[in-house]
């Protein structure tokens, strides 16, 4: 009896990111693609260390460690009233979500939430910009994961033009002092940003179209960002020239490898908060080789 063969599934967008792979990728985009096995890392052409993605049964027994430290951190959030804020930065399927659901698969919901808004209602697009972020940040004992955040001005907003040039300067102006004003009131901002190569961006992308499960990460907007690479990447380098400081750092992390790169944030988030119980040796420190400040980022591709 011959085999049935699996139920054929449209494709999200007429099948718009294939056709991207095809006729408009670059010449080394698509022959990276191609070339790459299931776990291969696709930074060839950066300094990304590592080959192949960390093995499974390490990361996993690594994320377990991490996970039970996780669960001292929250207590003592909560015990003590502290507030977190983490927010994920980073360009379409550079692994923020991935992240994101590490960090919040054993904690309480009522501890650890997080936030994903939509684009601004009308009544939103009519206050002052960082409003409908401040209505979700974090009372005592709380901690806020924002996948997304105000840095949507800096970036997609701004190559969309889905804002004014005025009232991106704006954003820029009022930034410092709201994330100080944040600080100074003794919450714990940490601010990550995934970087991954083109070639990886467009793999995870085929991915996902592919996928019924996952198709419904895709949106019209990452199908139009595909070709704006270059776009992205000079919003990106004027965001962190203009918001990475003393104050209110941001960490770059490489997410070529997503078991290494979940693991990473996990780490840092954990290395930063001085939580009662703390097993420093769990925790560990940053891969300095994959961790490290904007000019990491500049060293992988400009991802």
């Amino acid at each position: 009896m011959a085999k049935s063969k699996p139920p054929q599934h449209p494709k999200p967008f007429d099948g718009a990111i294939s056709l991207y792979f095809e006729r408009q990728a670059p010449e080394p985009v698509r022959a990276a693609i191609k070339a790459a096995q299931k776990r291969d890392v696709m930074a060839r052409d950066t300094d990304y260390p590592y080959d192949r993605w960390m093995p499974k049964k390490a990361y996993e027994a690594e994320l377990a460690r991490l996970h039970v430290e996780l669960m001292k951190c929250q207590r003592w959030v909560s015990d003590s009233g502290a507030r977190v804020v983490a927010l994920f930065e980073g360009r379409d399927a550079s692994g923020k979500g991935g992240a994101i659901a590490r960090v919040t698969m054993h904690t309480n919901p009522r501890i650890v939430r997080v936030v994903a808004l939509p684009k601004p209602s009308d009544r939103e697009r009519g206050q002052w910009y960082f409003q409908r972020y401040v209505a979700h940040l974090p009372t005592a004992g709380e901690m806020v994961l924002f996948d997304r955040s105000w840095y949507n001005r800096a970036v997609v907003e701004h190559v969309f033009g889905f804002c004014s040039d005025a009232e991106r300067a704006r954003f820029f102006a009022q930034l410092p002092g709201f994330e100080s004003a944040l600080v100074g009131e003794g919450v714990h901002l940490v601010k990550f940003w995934l970087t991954i190569s083109r070639a990886e961006q467009l793999r995870r992308m085929l991915k996902r179209e592919s996928d019924p499960l996952r198709q419904w990460k895709i949106s019209r907007i990452d199908v139009d960002s595909l070709p704006l690479w270059d776009a992205f990447t000079d919003a990106i380098d004027d965001t962190f020239a203009r918001s990475h400081s003393d104050v209110a750092p941001w960490t770059v992390i490489r997410g070529e490898d997503k078991y290494r790169a979940r693991l990473e944030v996990l780490r840092t988030l954990l290395a930063g908060i001085d939580y009662a119980g703390k097993d420093p040796q769990a925790v560990g420190q940053p891969d300095a080789k994959i961790v490290g400040g904007p000019v990491l980022r500049l060293s992988n591709g400009k991802g």
